[in-house]
């Protein structure tokens, strides 16, 4: 009888550090979750780190839940990496097909990735990951795996995905001195959109957004790859700082009220009620309008969405995503930022929830969880290819190793 392989996903956000541990059987199809782990996030800001002994003790806490749940250790684990430090860019790659008889093999396909890597980029960014969109073959277009295919001159369009050299080996850094090594780096949109999304959504088009405390993360996908990634620098912890300096409360009181009484639609609070802050609070003792809490929220989940139109008309997709949006992250959990969304993207609108996993079902059955189930979906799907296939490893390793699974990403992009 094989033996269950672990897999463990490690969120690090600016609020919440999530670890997720599944095992992976070959006679089930999908993950089965058997650890979950959270713990505050301290020492980070917008999702870099600023104080590296906090943020070593935030990591190890998460990893010690989760494995006091699973009953066993966690040695490796699949990292998110977010905050507004990532960047992306297209980039195009052209070879001629080496084969004889002008069949494109494997190693031209890693070929062919290797020359759209070689792009200009600051000294201090590092490509994260090397998404490919589609090839061509002399000149035929739109062609999604060209293995097997004949022709001379093989093209690719790929999207890069960069983050800011320090702020990688920084996390890196505390990751490893938490006691656990690290299988590969994966963006926290793209592995919320692995948690939440069908081939058939991926396949229509739509926009992943992802609302955390420290930004928003926004992945586009259309005929079933990556069209476009993109930072947010504003999330959950602006519409507290908002609420605190609009009712002049302190930020703890602020970040209660939030989650007690916060909601994105003003015109449903009577214009009379109000709130005690004294029975929330020791610090604060004033009464304030819940309105007004409401108007303050409404306008911040506002500029959140307009920054996201305005990211999608730069692709020329704004208003036109048949799959429409799908919102995830524990900042969406606000009470009418579902229509809130839907008015101003006018998009078809959605909340995200991870699925394609079984086990502990009600412990992470929440938006908050799509990037940690995300990563262990990315990890059970990509397993034994660790930091090749569809991106960069970070561990320096060769490039042919970076490439040599580049099919397993593509076919999973298959329909």
């Amino acid at each position: 009888m094989p033996k269950s392989r672990l897999i463990a996903g490690l969120d690090i956000g600016s609020s919440k550090i999530r670890t997720v541990v599944c095992t992976l059987d070959e006679k089930s199809p999908v993950p089965n979750v058997i650890g979950v782990g959270v713990a505050p996030s301290f020492g980070l800001r917008k999702g870099s780190v600023i104080d590296v002994e906090e943020t070593i003790n935030s990591i190890s806490s998460s990893l010690e839940d989760a494995e006091r749940m699973a009953g066993e250790p966690i040695h490796n684990v699949f990292l998110g990496i977010g905050g507004t430090h990532l960047a992306s860019q297209d980039s195009k790659g052209v070879i001629a097909v080496s084969h004889s008889g002008n069949e494109i093999s494997e190693e031209d396909v890693d070929r062919v990735l290797e020359a759209a890597q070689a792009v200009s980029i600051p000294n201090n960014r590092r490509i994260l990951r090397i998404i490919p969109k589609s090839f061509t073959v002399d000149e035929q277009k739109g062609i999604k795996y060209p293995v097997g295919m004949t022709g001379i001159r093989l093209e690719v369009e790929a999207h890069l995905v960069t983050g800011l050299t320090p702020a990688v080996k920084n996390l890196e850094k505390c990751v490893h001195q938490a006691g656990v090594d690290i299988n590969d780096v994966i963006p926290s949109g793209l592995a919320a959109a692995e948690a939440i999304l069908s081939k058939r959504q991926k396949e229509l088009g739509v926009v992943v957004i992802d609302v955390g405390c420290g930004g928003t993360s926004i992945s586009v996908f259309e005929e079933g790859t990556t069209l476009q990634t993109a930072v947010i620098p504003v999330g959950g912890e602006n519409v507290t700082n908002d609420i605190a300096i609009g009712l002049r409360t302190s930020i703890d009181t602020a970040e209660k009220i939030k989650i007690e009484y916060g909601t994105c639609i003003p015109d449903d609070v009577n214009d009379r009620e109000t709130i005690d802050l004294s029975l929330l609070s020791k610090i604060d003792s004033q009464t304030v309008s819940k309105r007004q809490l409401s108007e303050i929220i409404q306008a911040r989940y506002h500029e959140i969405f307009i920054l996201v139109k305005d990211q999608l008309a730069k692709i020329h997709r704004d208003g036109m995503l048949p799959a429409g949006a799908i919102l995830t992250g524990a900042a969406i959990k606000m009470p009418g930022v579902v229509d809130l969304a839907r008015d101003t993207l006018n998009l078809p609108v959605q909340i995200g929830f991870p699925q394609n996993f079984e086990g502990v079902v009600d412990k992470i059955d929440d938006p908050a969880y799509a990037t940690a189930i995300g990563l262990a979906l990315w990890g059970a799907r990509f397993e034994g290819h660790a930091g090749s296939g569809y991106g960069f490893d970070l561990k320096g390793i060769k490039m042919d190793k970076v490439l040599g699974g580049v099919k397993n990403w593509i076919k999973g992009l298959l329909p």
